[in-house]
C-alpha cells in the first residue's frame, strides 16, 4: 500500500465545491468515483482544505492510499482520463505515510481577482467586476498591516463556522496590486476559516470604495465580533493558488521509482 500525493486544478463554476456531499457534483466526488473505477473499490481522498461552490483552484492538493504497481506516470494518465474537462490532475507522486494533505500544510495562498469595469465574456467567470467604480488602494494600507500576524479571525469567519475549529490563524501576507483595470488580492495564511478569504476581499473592496471605514472593521476585528458590515465577495473571483508543505512534499526515497 502506497500513499499518493496529487495536485489538481479545477474550474469551479459548475461544481458544488471541493468537499463531497449527498447531492454529488463536487470535485472530490468525481475524483473518488474515478479512483473507484481504477481500483474496483471505494477510495477516500483527503484534500488540503475545502473550497466553496464557484471557487477555482490552480493547485489543490490531496492524498490517498492505494496499491499500484505501474508507476506514477501511468497512474496520472489513468486517473486523468476519466474526469470531467473542468478538473485536471497535473502531478502525482508517492509520499511517506506521515504526510497528510490537510494536517501537513504550512501555509496556503489564495488570489482574488477584481475588475474595475465590466468583464468580457471570457473573463466574467474568473473575476468580480465592480462596474464604473474605482478602488482607492491607499485606503487599505492600515487594514492589511493590522491583519498580518497571529490573530483570532472570528470577525471574518462565516456565522455557521464549525465551533470546534480554532479561529486563530497566522496571516503571513495580505497585499493588493493594480494591473491596469485589474486588482489582485494575494493572501497567504497558515489556515482559513470558512469563507475567510472571500470576506476579507469583500471587506477590502468596501473600504477601497469608501463605503466602510477601516476603524469600524478593526474595532470589530480586535474585539472578535461579527458584524453585518463585513461582506462576502463572490466566489468566482477566488483562486486557490498554492499549497506549501515545505520538505513534506518530497517523495519517499525507498520507492522503486526513486532509487
Amino acid at each position: 500500500m502506497t500513499r499518493w500525493c496529487a495536485h489538481c486544478a479545477y474550474e469551479g463554476t459548475s461544481f458544488y465545491g471541493w468537499q463531497s456531499q449527498a447531492g454529488g457534483n463536487t470535485i472530490q466526488d468525481f475524483i473518488e468515483a474515478r479512483l473507484a473505477q481504477l481500483f474496483h473499490h471505494p477510495i477516500r481522498i483527503h484534500g488540503s482544505g475545502r473550497t466553496d461552490a464557484g471557487v477555482h483552484a490552480r493547485d489543490q492538493v490531496f492524498h490517498f492510499d492505494a496499491g499500484w504497481n505501474y508507476g506514477s506516470d501511468v497512474l496520472l494518465k489513468a486517473l486523468s482520463s476519466g474526469l470531467p474537462s473542468g478538473i485536471q490532475i497535473w502531478k502525482i507522486y508517492p509520499v511517506t505515510d506521515t504526510f497528510h494533505a490537510r494536517y501537513s500544510v504550512e501555509w496556503k495562498r489564495y488570489i482574488y481577482y477584481i475588475h474595475e469595469g465590466f468583464p468580457s465574456p471570457f473573463q466574467s467567470r474568473y473575476v468580480y467586476g465592480i462596474g464604473t467604480r474605482k478602488l482607492s488602494l491607499e485606503l487599505l494600507e492600515n487594514f492589511c498591516s493590522s491583519l498580518i500576524g497571529l490573530h483570532n479571525f472570528t470577525t471574518f469567519g462565516a456565522s455557521h463556522e464549525n465551533p470546534q475549529e480554532n479561529p486563530t490563524k497566522n496571516l503571513l501576507r495580505l497585499a493588493f496590486n493594480r494591473k491596469g483595470s485589474s486588482v489582485e488580492m494575494t493572501i497567504e495564511a497558515s489556515g482559513y476559516l470558512y469563507k475567510m478569504a472571500r470576506r476579507i476581499a469583500g471587506t477590502a473592496i468596501e473600504i477601497a470604495l469608501r463605503r466602510l471605514m477601516v476603524e469600524e472593521v478593526l474595532q470589530a476585528f480586535f474585539h472578535q465580533k461579527r458584524t453585518e458590515k463585513i461582506v462576502t465577495a463572490p466566489a468566482k473571483g477566488l483562486f486557490l493558488d498554492y499549497v506549501s508543505y515545505g520538505e513534506n512534499t518530497y517523495p519517499t526515497i525507498d520507492h522503486p521509482e526513486y532509487r
